[in-house]
């Protein structure tokens, strides 16, 4: 499972840059972006996907603090955040922490009491790309947040809460599929979701097979894209279909 990591360069060198930041010690962990072998927009309709996790990942640096607080930095972008985790309201401030304070409500709405913590953020997944660079950040930050307030969670349920949070805090109505190979995805495998019941089987990639992944420099922007009209589109034929095929 490529999901947390305390040892490595990457880890070192993010443990480092959170001393001079924030001037202690921390834990770091690690989230994977993805590419997608098998089904597009299908998994908000209920059907099938097999992504693979690949090797660009978010890293997240995290301390705890003594309050109910959390601030947020990012090694990508040059402003910070402060929040309360008392602070409940669901807005989005259309700015890139959206993702981690929605994980963060979102755990909270679900009966987790989470702590207060600092937190600093890497990303090597390309924002834009087709990668998955959202969910990347999201489940980092969720293991990251839970770790840190000695809370265990179901992957699934975690995979589920990320979604929550960036369909109500980003305001892009994904589906399951991103955050779920985030959480579950496995070394030399693809993953076959069935995104009804959310069964899976880990797929062995055969021998001698790889995976390219072709930068098109082409950018796309789930929230603000085509991408909500799609899934907008595809729920009116669901809706035209269901006269005919109930």
């Amino acid at each position: 499972m490529a999901l947390s990591a305390t040892t490595g360069n990457q880890a070192k060198e993010l443990r480092d840059e959170f001393r001079r930041c924030i001037g202690t010690d921390c834990h770091v962990f690690r989230a994977p972006g993805r590419v997608n072998l098998i089904g597009e927009h299908t998994d908000y309709n209920d059907g099938f996907v097999m992504p693979a996790a690949i090797q660009f990942y978010t890293w997240v640096a995290i301390a705890q603090r003594e309050d109910r607080r959390i601030t947020v930095r990012s090694a990508s972008f040059e402003d910070s955040l402060e929040f309360s985790l008392a602070d409940s309201g669901v807005h989005s401030r259309h700015h890139w922490s959206d993702y981690v304070r929605g994980v963060a409500m979102v755990l909270q709405q679900l009966g987790h009491e989470l702590r207060g913590a600092d937190l600093l953020i890497h990303g090597e997944v390309p924002i834009g790309s087709g990668l998955s660079s959202s969910a990347a950040l999201e489940v980092s930050t969720g293991l990251a947040l839970l770790a840190m307030s000695g809370i265990a969670v179901d992957l699934k349920q975690l995979a589920l809460a990320c979604q929550k949070a960036e369909i109500e805090y980003a305001g892009a109505r994904v589906g399951i599929m991103d955050q779920f190979i985030s959480c579950l995805g496995s070394k030399d495998h693809a993953l076959r979701l069935d995104c009804r019941s959310l069964d899976y089987q880990l797929i062995k990639l055969p021998a001698g097979v790889s995976l390219v992944v072709c930068n098109s420099m082409v950018k796309h922007d789930l929230a603000t894209g085509e991408y909500n009209v799609r899934r907008a589109e595809c729920e009116k034929g669901v809706q035209l279909l269901s006269r005919s095929l109930p």
